[in-house]
């Protein structure tokens, strides 16, 4: 029985272990080209393209975000239970509403456009991103339910190289058509004899050009790996037992499971929207003038949450990776499976976030400084003020995840409506009265996803009795990133003194690495079994055995 729990955890983190890094390597390239598109673009026209991007954000919720999470669900538990036919008709159901669904968002964004962006969030000239991001709603519909079907049938390989692609293409596209839509609005901003920024609004419709060509292509491998797989995915739909659920109750089924995951989803990421046009209503009223909260918000959007997102695609892939693992053993009836799921999924969310915070926290003015132009102060004090939400929300993300997994659909609901509220009467109290202008968006951002983390904690052990370790989890890491963070200040001061230019941040970035990993492994904060589990684990181990230092530390704590 132990060797099993140990496979089988060992599978769940080389699953969690690859979306991570397909996560972490999109984030990568996505922090790379949004780094020379955002100097293109310049801060104006980053706020047209981000207030544009949290529309198509906040409308793929209905068609989309939700479908990989629910298709994964309901496939695994059919899986468990033996009944492959059911698996296949999850599949078509799911891509039935997927067409419906995804097609209606797609055609009520791209004709309401106009509105939205001038009635709703204050910016008319985002109008132009918003309709050609509106196609990519259909397209990532279609692709939410094929990844969510090879992540039902426990492979992560499929979504893993999915992503990179698109992510490849991304890059690529939206660099050439932000450069020459950029430069076309230039020309007929001349043509016009307008003030208005109609060269970054254009630049900002060729920047989102590239996220609509990359689900596309996407979207091309997935069919292209299912057309190839179609015979032993018709075996596989004969095989196991002879349950077969019509098509009109799995619709049902369907929709009850998409619609929690929706609203869950829906409210715990409307929240960047909703400070968006609270934001921009806010400062018209105050005086402001639009080119100068659009610049701030593209400071927001294009600087501050491109870095906080960096770490955060650990927490979403083992989200991701989590929910139809949780789900099988909840089927199985296996409670010291769950546990042991999700204090692994939790701990591994924490061993990543909280040197991130720390490391944000030191180095924000650098990093910002190494990576962009124009001003650097602001989102660099942006970065300060905001680092420790990484923490919260990688937390928040993966208890939301844990939630769903044992069938607490509803509950992440809840919790995130009760977060919302909060984190709204305290944006209004620091924007209203503190005059806080954009620090009171990413300071009311920390009170949300600090909610959401006490909340979903809470509602873990109402319904399951788990309790999260505490050592191991939470205090190990920190120590070790304080460490980090201590000799990592010391070096870049020291690499600054000798006139190394942007070189000392990189140097002292590869510091903090190295120190954070030699103390986290130090202090016990991963032992030999648990690296061991990981990918590639066994090759670490070997490279930890050469020197004794650490490898004698890695055995006191088996």
């Amino acid at each position: 029985m132990p060797s099993e729990k140990k496979k089988g955890n060992r599978d769940f983190l080389i699953q969690g272990a690859v979306l991570a890094a397909a996560g972490m390597l999109t984030r990568l390239i996505g922090l790379a080209y949004r780094i020379p598109m955002n100097n293109i673009l310049g801060d104006e026209g980053q706020g047209f393209y981000g207030v544009a991007f949290e529309i198509y954000s906040i409308a793929l919720l209905l068609t989309s975000y939700s479908l990989p999470l629910a298709v994964s669900k309901l496939v695994s538990a059919r899986k468990a239970r033996g009944e492959m036919g059911d698996v296949i008709k999850v599949f078509k159901t799911a891509l039935i509403f997927a067409f419906t669904v995804g097609g209606a968002v797609a055609l009520i964004i791209f004709l309401a456009a106009d509105g939205i962006a001038t009635g709703i969030m204050s910016m008319h000239l985002s109008i132009y991103a918003l309709r050609v991001l509106a196609p990519g709603l259909f397209i990532v519909a279609i692709l939410g339910v094929m990844r969510g079907f090879f992540q039902g049938l426990g492979t992560m390989y499929p979504t893993a190289v999915s992503q990179i692609l698109e992510q490849i293409i991304n890059a690529v596209v939206s660099l050439l058509a932000a450069s020459y839509f950029f430069k076309a609005g230039t020309r007929a901003m001349k043509a016009a004899g307008t003030t208005d920024n109609l060269a970054g609004a254009y630049g900002a419709a060729g920047g989102t050009l590239g996220t609509v060509t990359g689900a596309m292509t996407a979207l091309l491998f997935l069919l292209l790996l299912l057309y190839f797989m179609r015979r032993s995915l018709k075996k596989f739909s004969q095989q196991g037992g002879q349950h077969v659920e019509k098509y009109s109750t799995l619709f049902g089924v369907l929709l009850v499971t998409i619609a929690p995951v929706i609203l869950s989803t829906a409210i715990y990421n409307i929240s960047q929207v909703i400070d968006q046009a609270v934001f921009a209503k806010v400062m018209s009223i105050q005086g402001f003038k639009e080119s100068s909260y659009s610049a701030m918000l593209g400071m927001f959007s294009g600087k501050y949450n491109t870095l906080i997102n960096v770490p955060l695609a650990i927490a979403n892939a083992l989200a991701v990776s989590v929910i139809p693992s949780l789900t099988s053993e909840k089927v199985q009836g296996n409670t010291a499976g769950m546990f042991s799921k999700m204090a692994l999924s939790i701990r591994f969310a924490m061993v990543v976030a909280i040197p991130s915070f720390i490391g944000y926290l030191i180095l924000a003015h650098p990093i910002i400084d190494l990576l962009y132009s124009g001003n650097i102060d602001k989102p660099a004090l942006m970065l300060q003020l905001g680092s420790v939400s990484v923490v919260f929300y990688c937390l928040s993300t993966v208890t939301n995840a844990l939630l769903q997994g044992i069938d607490r659909m509803m509950t992440p609901v809840r919790n995130a409506a009760i977060s919302l509220l909060i984190h709204l009467v305290s944006l209004l109290i620091m924007l209203i009265i503190f005059h806080l202008t954009i620090y009171a968006v990413v300071l009311s951002n920390i009170v949300f996803s600090l909610s959401m983390c006490l909340l979903n904690q809470f509602s873990i052990k109402r319904y399951t009795g788990y309790t999260q370790e505490f050592k191991k989890t939470f205090f190990i890491p920190l120590t070790a990133s304080v460490i980090m963070g201590l000799i990592t200040f010391l070096a870049y001061r020291l690499f600054r003194v000798v006139h190394l230019g942007h070189i000392a941040t990189i140097l002292a970035l590869i510091v903090a690495v190295l120190v954070y990993a030699i103390a986290l492994l130090s202090l016990g904060g991963l032992s030999r079994s648990e690296l061991l589990m990981m990918p590639g684990g066994v090759r670490v181990v070997k490279i930890l055995d050469r020197f004794h230092f650490l490898s004698a530390r890695l055995d006191r704590f088996n």
